[in-house]
């Protein structure tokens, strides 16, 4: 693997966007390719997530996308890893580990407590690379979530 895991940028909009596009139809999502790039291009713009690549050989593999939030109990910075992709093509060479690495990076550069995912339980890739990758399975809590009717 030749592997280059760099910071995104607006230069990458357009290949970064087909695989948010293939990320979002692998979550069951419809193929919506202007609005991908629509929305990382207002990431990128705002500043509100940070977004890695992996680009093998000039072309882009793969990214991780992860958003601030708070912890209070800890009065520190938490990040939640929302994305991470590589298209099928590349996997299993390493790129998802080199990504989380880089997120754990940055976890350590911006003084963070920590980072969360959440992973669908038949991503069965997933729930074997989280644990590879040093994350703990969390049980202690019930997770809930509440959605606007639209």
């Amino acid at each position: 693997m030749r592997s280059n895991i760099r910071k995104a940028t607006s230069e990458d909009l357009m290949q970064l966007s087909q695989l948010f596009d293939e990320y979002r139809m692998f979550y069951h999502k419809t193929s919506d390719l202007s609005g991908a790039q629509q929305f990382l291009s207002e990431r990128l713009e705002k500043k509100d997530s940070e977004i890695f690549v992996a680009e093998d050989e000039g072309k882009l593999v793969g990214f991780v996308q992860l958003y601030p939030l708070f912890s209070s109990t800890r009065m520190k910075r938490y990040w939640l890893l929302n994305d991470l992709y590589v298209n099928s093509n590349s996997r299993g060479k390493g790129f998802s580990k080199v990504l989380i690495e880089q997120a754990k990076e940055l976890c350590r550069t911006s003084n963070a407590c920590g980072m969360y995912l959440e992973t669908g339980k038949e991503n069965l890739i997933g729930n074997q690379l989280y644990p590879s990758a040093g994350f703990k399975k969390y049980d202690e809590v019930n997770f809930y979530e509440w959605e606007v009717d639209n």
